[in-house]
Protein backbone atom coordinates (compact mmCIF):
# COMPACT_ATOMS: atom_id res chain seq x y z
CA UNK A 1 0.00 0.00 0.00
CA UNK A 2 0.72 3.57 -0.95
CA UNK A 3 1.03 5.65 2.30
CA UNK A 4 -0.29 8.90 1.71
CA UNK A 5 -2.10 12.22 2.94
CA UNK A 6 -5.39 10.70 1.43
CA UNK A 7 -5.21 7.37 3.38
CA UNK A 8 -6.84 7.41 7.01
CA UNK A 9 -4.42 6.98 10.72
CA UNK A 10 -5.54 3.16 10.93
CA UNK A 11 -4.65 1.98 7.80
CA UNK A 12 -1.05 3.64 7.84
CA UNK A 13 -1.01 2.45 11.30
CA UNK A 14 -1.52 -0.71 10.14
CA UNK A 15 1.14 -0.68 6.97
CA UNK A 16 3.65 0.55 9.05
CA UNK A 17 3.27 -2.50 11.51
CA UNK A 18 3.01 -5.11 8.32
CA UNK A 19 6.22 -3.60 7.22
CA UNK A 20 8.01 -3.64 10.92
CA UNK A 21 6.91 -7.63 10.91
CA UNK A 22 8.47 -7.85 7.59
CA UNK A 23 12.12 -5.94 8.60
CA UNK A 24 11.94 -8.33 11.88
CA UNK A 25 11.29 -11.87 10.02
CA UNK A 26 14.21 -10.84 7.23
CA UNK A 27 16.31 -10.12 9.91
CA UNK A 28 14.86 -13.52 11.72
CA UNK A 29 13.90 -11.80 15.00
CA UNK A 30 11.02 -13.28 17.17
CA UNK A 31 8.92 -10.77 18.90
CA UNK A 32 10.19 -11.47 22.01
CA UNK A 33 13.69 -11.30 20.68
CA UNK A 34 13.38 -7.69 19.34
CA UNK A 35 11.07 -6.52 22.37
CA UNK A 36 14.26 -7.74 24.61
CA UNK A 37 16.52 -5.35 22.11
CA UNK A 38 14.42 -2.64 21.87
CA UNK A 39 13.97 -2.47 26.03
CA UNK A 40 10.05 -2.67 25.31
CA UNK A 41 7.36 -5.29 26.38
CA UNK A 42 6.54 -8.16 23.92
CA UNK A 43 2.92 -7.19 23.96
CA UNK A 44 4.09 -3.66 22.83
CA UNK A 45 6.06 -5.08 19.30
CA UNK A 46 2.88 -6.93 19.37
CA UNK A 47 0.98 -3.92 19.36
CA UNK A 48 3.11 -2.07 16.82
CA UNK A 49 2.64 -4.57 14.29
CA UNK A 50 -0.84 -5.26 14.22
CA UNK A 51 -0.93 -1.59 13.82
CA UNK A 52 -1.99 -0.45 17.28
CA UNK A 53 -1.51 2.75 18.91
CA UNK A 54 2.27 3.45 20.79
CA UNK A 55 4.45 5.89 21.90
CA UNK A 56 6.61 7.53 19.76
CA UNK A 57 9.45 6.31 22.07
CA UNK A 58 8.35 3.05 21.96
CA UNK A 59 8.89 3.34 17.64
CA UNK A 60 12.17 4.95 18.15
CA UNK A 61 13.59 2.33 20.00
CA UNK A 62 12.10 -0.52 17.70
CA UNK A 63 13.33 1.35 14.71
CA UNK A 64 17.13 1.52 16.29
CA UNK A 65 16.91 -2.11 17.24
CA UNK A 66 15.97 -2.92 13.55
CA UNK A 67 18.79 -0.63 12.27
CA UNK A 68 16.45 1.77 10.90
CA UNK A 69 16.53 5.46 12.79
CA UNK A 70 18.58 6.41 9.68
CA UNK A 71 15.42 6.32 7.54
CA UNK A 72 13.82 8.93 9.60
CA UNK A 73 16.26 11.20 7.58
CA UNK A 74 14.18 10.36 4.49
CA UNK A 75 11.03 10.84 6.43
CA UNK A 76 11.56 14.41 8.59
CA UNK A 77 14.24 15.69 6.64
CA UNK A 78 16.07 18.71 8.30
CA UNK A 79 14.51 22.27 6.85
CA UNK A 80 16.77 24.06 5.24
CA UNK A 81 16.16 27.47 4.72
CA UNK A 82 16.62 29.72 1.93
CA UNK A 83 20.19 31.92 1.54
CA UNK A 84 18.67 34.73 1.99
CA UNK A 85 16.38 33.68 4.89
CA UNK A 86 19.55 32.23 6.64
CA UNK A 87 21.10 36.32 6.28
CA UNK A 88 17.88 37.70 7.61
CA UNK A 89 17.48 35.15 10.42
CA UNK A 90 21.53 35.15 12.02
CA UNK A 91 21.26 33.48 14.70
CA UNK A 92 17.65 33.74 15.40
CA UNK A 93 15.89 30.07 15.28
CA UNK A 94 12.63 30.09 15.51
CA UNK A 95 10.42 28.49 18.37
CA UNK A 96 7.03 28.77 17.79
CA UNK A 97 5.08 29.13 14.89
CA UNK A 98 2.47 32.06 14.63
CA UNK A 99 -1.05 32.14 13.15
CA UNK A 100 -2.59 35.42 11.34
CA UNK A 101 -4.08 37.75 13.77
CA UNK A 102 -7.66 39.34 12.96
CA UNK A 103 -7.78 43.36 13.01
CA UNK A 104 -10.14 44.29 14.83
CA UNK A 105 -11.86 47.89 14.13
CA UNK A 106 -13.06 49.91 16.75
CA UNK A 107 -16.46 49.98 18.13
CA UNK A 108 -17.12 53.39 17.46
CA UNK A 109 -16.10 56.18 19.46
CA UNK A 110 -14.79 56.28 23.36
CA UNK A 111 -15.57 58.02 25.70
CA UNK A 112 -15.23 57.81 29.46
CA UNK A 113 -17.82 56.26 31.68
CA UNK A 114 -19.15 55.13 28.67
CA UNK A 115 -22.60 53.15 29.59
CA UNK A 116 -23.52 51.73 26.05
Amino acid sequence: MKISNQVVDELILRELGERLARVRLERNLTQAGLAEQAGVSKRTVERMEAGGVTQLVNLVRVCRALDLLERFEVLIPEPVASPVAQLKRRGKERQRASSAKAATAPSGKWQWDDKS
